[in-house]
């Protein structure tokens, strides 16, 4: 792919590409829906005025509750496909260096500048240490708990024989049944929203801190250090 013009100032690398952007855009939306409907599932609504039969409004928060989820979950499996097919750093989010030396006292680094206790590290192209541990075992494996819990909870509605519960009714029995597994995926999204939280801010802090793009990567897919 042809590399953008660029100043003698400046450093660019093509970092994510278009399946990955999309990916990210389309996740971002199915969070958003996802945790305000969640959060009114679990605190629904004061009840409407007048006749149960002329509302509908927990019937569509679930509906777009529920079709977030399946876009949710299909795309998640669109990403891990192209983390096989895509460049290196199509595949950061589903692995970790933790037997690296390196790595670790690079996270230290990053730790400390996050804190506002150190120097700013050296610029990656690619996820820096803390970012790609964030995202592997907070982000990535939460919503593949999400995921779980939350098609077993679907399965129990659907009832006995449906594919939801063929597929996810034994993750009920193995985290103590429905009462359980509902407190567990409402906890569950609280984590995602702290992360999507500190997502921004760390994009936005390097973006004016350590000079690296990050919110314009994600529409282009470069990622440009203004040096």
């Amino acid at each position: 792919m042809t590399q953008p013009t660029q100043s003698p100032l400046d450093a660019s690398e093509y970092v994510y590409e278009a399946p990955v952007r999309l990916w990210h855009w389309i996740n971002a939306a199915c969070i958003v829906v996802l945790a305000i409907t969640g959060y009114l599932i679990g605190s629904p609504l004061a009840t409407q005025p007048g006749e149960a039969s002329d509302h509908f409004v927990m019937g569509y928060i679930r509906f777009a509750h529920f079709s977030a989820a399946y876009i949710f979950t299909i795309a998640m499996i669109g990403r891990a496909y192209w983390a096989l097919v895509g460049n290196h750093h199509a595949r950061e989010l589903f692995s970790v260096p933790l037997a690296s030396k390196v790595y670790w006292t690079d996270l230290v680094a990053w730790v400390r500048y996050y804190l506002f206790i150190g120097p700013t590290p050296k610029p990656m192209f690619g996820h820096n240490p803390l970012s790609r541990f964030a995202m592997f075992f907070i982000f990535l494996l939460t919503s593949l708990f999400m995921i779980l819990t939350g098609f077993a909870l679907y399965g129990e509605g659907a009832q006995m024989g449906s594919w939801q519960e063929r597929t996810f009714g034994w993750v009920l029995p193995l985290l103590g049944q429905s009462n359980n597994v509902h407190v567990l995926h409402h906890l569950g999204m609280w984590v995602i929203v702290l992360f999507v939280m500190f997502h921004i801010y760390a994009a936005v802090r390097e973006e004016i801190n350590g000079r690296l793009s990050l919110v314009g990567a994600m529409i282009s897919g470069y990622k440009t250090f203004k040096k």
